[in-house]
C-alpha cells in the first residue's frame, strides 16, 4: 500500500475500494432500517459490537491498545459507507470518533488500557460533556466546577444536549478547575466520569418527534479520582480544541441527509429533478474532497482546526439544502408513519435539520474561527 505521504491530497489508498466492498457486503447482510442522521438517531449496540468484531471500530488506534493500526483514510472509507447507508452507528459514534483518539493522545497508560480496547470492541460508549444551559458554542464560559478534594475532584454543574448519555458507559466532561481570570481559556480540565455514578442524574430531552437522543446531565457533588483526570489539569481548552477537529470535519457533516438523495435518485425521472440531483452530487463531491483532506492532515499528525471548521460550516448548510431540493422534487410529503422510505426519511430529516448547524459549534462561531485563522479578525 502506498505510504500516506505519497498520496495526493484528497485521495484514498489503493486498498480503499477493497475495504469499501467489504463494508457494503456486511451492510447487505445486516437487517436495519436506514435513517437520516443515523450517527445521532440510530443506536444499536449489537450493530456496534458487530463492527468491532470486524475491526471497524478503533481502526486508527494502535494494536497494543486493542485497535487495528490503520490510517484515518481507511477509517474514512468505512464510516462513509456506513453513513451513506443510514446504518445505526449512534451508540459507538462519539467514542470511536473522538474520545478514543483523545484518550490515546492525552490519557495515562492506565486509562488507555481500561478504555481503548473496550471502545474498539464496541463495548464502551461515551458521551460528551461540553455544552451547558448558558454555554453552548462558547465553551470557555462553562460553569461546571471541579473542586480539589482528597484523592480527586468534586464536580458540580449541568451539561445540556448531551447525545447518547442514557446509553453511554462514561462521559468526558469539561469543567472549570481554577477560577476564571483574564485568560478565559485557562483553568479548564477534562474528567472521565463513569456512568452510572453517584450524584449523576440523566434526564431525557425529547425531540419534537418524541424520540430520545438528547439529555440533560446534572452533576451534584460527584467524586472523580485523580486517575480519571484526562491529560494535564488546566490544559482542557487545548485538548478540547484538538478533539473538535475530529468532531467537525468527518463525513457525518456532509452525509446526514444523503439517504434522501439516494432514495429520490431511485425514482426521479423528471429532467428538472435529475438536474437538481446532479447539482447536489457535484457539490457533495467537492465537500467530500475537503473532508478527505482534513482526514489526511489528521493522519499526518496535524491539527487542522480552521479547515475542520470550514468543512462543518459548508457541510451542514449543504445538508439542509438537500432537504429543500428533495422536498421540491419529491412526489411525497414527509410522513414518519409512512411505509414509503422516502416519506419517512424526509420526516426524519426535517425534524433533525435545526440541529445540523448547531451541534459541534454554531456556524457563526465556526466562521469566527476561520476568520481568525485567515488573519482577518
Amino acid at each position: 500500500m502506498a505510504a500516506l505521504s505519497e498520496l495526493e491530497p484528497g485521495t484514498l489508498p489503493p486498498r480503499a475500494e477493497e475495504l469499501r466492498a467489504q463494508v457494503r457486503e456486511f451492510l447487505a447482510s445486516w437487517p436495519f432500517t436506514p435513517r437520516c442522521d443515523s450517527w445521532l438517531t440510530g443506536a444499536d449496540p449489537a450493530f456496534s459490537r458487530a463492527l468491532g468484531e470486524r475491526g471497524w471500530l478503533g481502526m486508527t488506534l494502535p494494536e497494543s491498545y486493542g485497535g487495528h493500526g490503520r490510517s484515518p483514510l481507511e477509517r474514512f472509507v468505512v464510516i462513509e459507507e456506513l453513513l451513506a447507508a443510514g446504518a445505526p452507528v449512534g451508540a459507538h459514534w462519539i467514542a470511536d470518533r473522538q474520545t478514543g483518539p483523545s484518550i490515546l493522545a492525552h490519557g495515562t497508560e492506565e486509562q488507555r488500557r481500561r478504555f481503548l480496547p473496550a471502545i474498539a470492541r464496541g463495548e464502551c460508549f461515551f458521551a460528551i460533556g461540553m455544552s451547558e444551559p448558558d454555554s453552548g458554542s462558547d465553551l470557555a464560559s462553562v460553569r461546571t466546577r471541579a473542586e480539589r478534594t482528597d484523592g480527586g475532584w468534586r464536580l458540580n454543574g449541568t451539561k445540556l444536549w448531551t447525545s447518547g448519555a442514557h446509553i453511554a458507559h462514561a462521559i468526558l466532561l469539561l469543567a472549570r478547575s481554577a477560577p476564571r481570570e483574564d485568560d478565559r481559556h485557562a483553568g479548564l480540565s477534562q474528567f472521565i466520569v463513569p456512568l452510572p455514578s453517584e450524584g449523576v442524574t440523566i434526564r431525557p430531552i425529547l425531540g419534537i418527534s418524541g424520540e430520545h437522543h438528547f439529555n440533560e446531565v446534572v452533576f451534584e457533588d460527584v467524586f472523580v479520582p485523580d486517575e480519571l483526570v484526562l491529560g494535564r489539569v488546566g490544559d482542557g481548552w487545548r485538548q478540547v480544541t484538538a478533539e473538535l477537529a475530529y468532531e467537525r470535519s468527518g463525513p457525518e457533516r456532509l452525509l446526514s441527509t444523503f439517504l434522501l438523495i439516494r432514495l429520490l435518485n431511485e425514482r426521479a425521472t423528471d429532467p428538472a429533478a435529475r438536474r437538481a440531483l446532479g447539482g447536489l452530487l457535484a457539490r457533495l463531491w467537492s465537500l467530500r474532497q475537503a473532508s478527505l483532506a482534513v482526514a489526511g492532515a489528521l493522519a499526518a499528525g496535524e491539527t487542522p482546526d480552521v479547515q475542520a471548521a470550514l468543512v462543518k460550516d459548508l457541510g451542514t448548510r449543504f445538508e439542509n439544502e438537500v432537504i429543500e431540493v428533495v422536498r421540491a422534487h419529491s412526489p411525497l410529503e414527509p410522513d414518519p408513519a409512512s411505509d414509503d422510505p422516502l416519506a419517512r426519511a424526509l420526516a426524519e430529516a426535517v425534524v433533525q435539520a435545526p440541529g445540523f448547524t448547531l451541534r459541534g459549534g454554531t456556524n457563526e462561531i465556526l466562521r469566527g474561527i476561520v476568520a481568525r485563522g485567515l488573519g482577518v479578525r
